[in-house]
């Protein structure tokens, strides 16, 4: 079975799984994922079930989700077309890094393993897509991700951004108007805990951060 003959709900559930442990160490559940998707645990423990008769995912009773060899195969492959397609939304059709995730979402279980090739070539082969997240190569190999979360980072240190999660676009478009993104150099001056905030200098510029702005934000020391 190809990742093509499985329902777009199928390549969501996959993807969902794999990706849930590519920046964060905990299993994702039934329960976590239906909070994601906005459905009812028994509509994802129903995903769930198909999946794990077709071979693809292993789930004990009220326990973590695994992906089994060949539904990672599946998962990665899903994962390699919503970032190129972001890539190419981004690079070639002009959109905004805060417009193409949802985009790539409609896109991913439409096109031909054919025209990720082309696309592929198209962009020069890239390794990471507009918010910095690792693009699987080919032949089915992720690249493990980079970079430790900016509010791991202790003070006094100057990091560069590597990854910035694209989880909420109005975030996304208040990090624009910052002037913060994948590549951006930063120094961490003060975390506050107490008041849930963490201080960096961007340039010229002291910005507070709050806790989920902070922790959407993945640095590597310079």
């Amino acid at each position: 079975m190809t990742v093509s003959e499985l329902t777009a709900s199928a390549q969501d559930y996959l993807k969902m799984i794999w990706s849930s442990t590519e920046w964060a160490e905990a299993p994702i559940t039934v329960g976590a994922m239906a909070e994601r998707m906005a459905v009812k645990p028994s509509t994802v423990s129903d995903g769930i079930r198909r999946l794990a008769k077709q071979g693809l995912v292993t789930h004990a009773p009220y326990g973590s989700i695994e992906l089994t060899p060949a539904g990672r195969a599946h998962a990665v492959e899903m994962v390699r077309r919503h970032r190129l397609l972001e890539t190419f939304l981004v690079q070639i059709l002009g959109y905004g890094w805060d417009e193409v995730h949802d985009e790539a979402e409609i896109l991913e279980h439409a096109v031909s393993d054919t025209m990720i090739q082309r696309i592929d070539e198209k962009l020069g082969h890239p390794t990471r897509d507009p918010h910095g997240d690792p693009i699987p190569s080919g032949n089915g190999v992720p690249h493990p991700p980079q970079g430790d979360p900016l509010t791991s980072v202790e003070p006094e240190r100057t990091v560069t951004i590597t990854r910035i999660s694209d989880a909420d676009p109005d975030m996304l478009r208040y990090f624009t108007q910052l002037g913060l993104g994948p590549d951006t150099r930063l120094q961490v001056l003060a975390h506050r805990p107490y008041a849930d905030v963490t201080t960096i200098r961007v340039g010229d510029r002291d910005v507070d951060l709050g806790p989920s702005a902070a922790e959407a934000i993945w640095v590597v020391a310079n």
